[in-house]
């Protein structure tokens, strides 16, 4: 690479650096001091933290290019690690609640600080660091916890949080619910592309995948309903054994943030107390929730091999892409993710143009999807940073696509999102398949 190429490089992670840590900023600027240090549950983590600590990250990544780096306070990083044993012993997540130093402004001071370091690091790239992909890695990961922020602020504030931007729901059109039958044979899973990715998302391997149907749009708030109202989290015939005990454990019976008012259910969330609306995905779901409510409507969950060939093959041209719609990163109009400023999910048939080669709608954004798959590496897979991915090759399920909080950066069909199947706090719902 020349000089004038690196150049240009740094430059453009420059810009990204300072677009990334503006966005972070944005989601707390309308918070009150006391909201920042407020931990609400033990699977959440307070705003103060998530400042500090995507922060203290890029301290991580500015130490793996330079030996010598010295981090600017050893007592922040005790703190501020989340799980990282080679870096010394992290606190533990469910206590960061209790943490009252460093202060709010502490914590902002930090932040700024460690902004003016990362400038003056990328004006001075070191050569031969493996600088682009960690830096990549650094923001996608800033990213991870844009979105982690709003499910916290959801579960901290939910109608009281005053986002600074907030649009209009799109107009949707009409719809009628059907399935697409999607071809079986060999398939390529996994990212094929030369730009940043996960290592989990690669190697590119083969799968063989049987002929298959799909729904076209994921499942509703009106069609979980019927579930519900049919006794769907009162019969344990639907559930797995580890499902039920949750259910009966922790006495669900309806999705998270759902209340019932009488003889009206409604939900809870950054657009206010609303009755619910039938014709948004569902949102905030377990595993065990999909897998029960598939099992009750005689269907099943997706393999996430299935779920990425119908939101990526194009059957006409016979090629993969990298977002349902097609090549092309431009997700005004074809997808709600956090730039979207929505606040929820939309009504299905909302984005039209950002369908998939197989009519599927909305596989991007609204909803993180749950698939049968469990998160492991794929066959051949390397570990590209330690302690990242791999060390959660255990108990978690693959999600794919998106959700509303979802920031456009770190989204394409490849992304394998995971969590454990009793987990329902992100926003995560589903679609279901039948064999043909």
């Amino acid at each position: 690479m020349t000089v004038t190429q690196e150049n240009s490089n740094t430059m453009i992670l420059s810009q990204q650096f300072r677009k990334t840590r503006a966005q972070t900023l944005e989601l707390v600027q309308t918070l009150e001091k006391e909201d920042f240090v407020v931990q609400t549950a033990p699977f959440m983590s307070p705003p103060k933290w998530h400042l500090g600590h995507v922060t203290w990250f890029y301290e991580v990544i500015m130490s793996k290019m330079n030996s010598s780096y010295e981090f600017y306070s050893q007592e922040y990083s005790k703190v501020l690690n989340s799980y990282y044993q080679a870096l010394g012993i992290p606190h533990e997540k469910t206590k960061r609640g209790i943490i009252s130093r460093p202060t709010v402004d502490e914590t902002l001071q930090y932040f700024a600080i460690i902004n003016k370091r990362v400038e003056e690091f990328l004006k001075n790239p070191i050569i031969g660091s493996n600088l682009d992909y960690l830096f990549k890695l650094a923001f996608n990961h800033e990213c991870q916890h844009q979105e982690l922020l709003v499910y916290d602020l959801q579960h901290l504030l939910s109608s009281t949080y005053r986002p600074i931007k907030h649009n209009d729901v799109p107009k949707p059109s009409r719809v009628e619910k059907s399935s697409v039958d999607i071809s079986g044979g060999l398939y390529d899973l996994g990212y094929a592309g030369t730009d940043f990715c996960y290592d989990v998302e690669i190697p590119e391997h083969k799968v063989y995948l049987n002929p298959y149907r799909m729904d076209v749009f994921p499942v509703t708030n009106g069609d979980y309903l019927k579930f519900i109202e049919s006794g769907g989290y009162e019969d344990f015939r639907f559930w797995l054994a580890d499902g039920w005990d949750q259910v009966k454990k922790n006495n669900w019976k309806a999705p998270m943030y759902w209340e019932k008012d009488g003889d009206t259910w409604t939900r809870n969330d950054f657009r206010g107390k609303l009755a619910i609306n039938p014709n948004e995905p569902v949102c905030n779901v377990s595993y065990y929730e999909a897998y029960a409510y598939c099992r009750w409507a005689g269907k099943r969950l997706p393999t996430e091999a299935e779920w990425e060939k119908a939101a990526s093959w194009d059957e006409k041209k016979q090629r993969k892409t990298t977002y349902p719609w097609g090549n092309e990163s431009i997700f005004e109009n074809h997808a709600n993710l956090l730039e979207s400023h929505l606040w929820g999910p939309a009504e299905i048939g909302s984005y039209p143009s950002g369908k998939s080669h197989y009519g599927l709608h909305q596989m991007i954004g609204d909803i993180w999807e749950w698939t049968t798959s469990d998160f492991v590496g794929y066959p051949g897979f390397q570990s590209g940073f330690a302690e990242y991915n791999d060390k959660w090759f255990s108990n978690q399920k693959v999600l794919r696509g998106a959700s509303f909080a979802t920031p456009q950066y770190q989204v394409k069909n490849s992304y394998r999102n995971f969590f454990r199947p009793d987990e329902r706090w992100m926003f995560a719902g589903f679609r279901c398949v039948e064999d043909i």
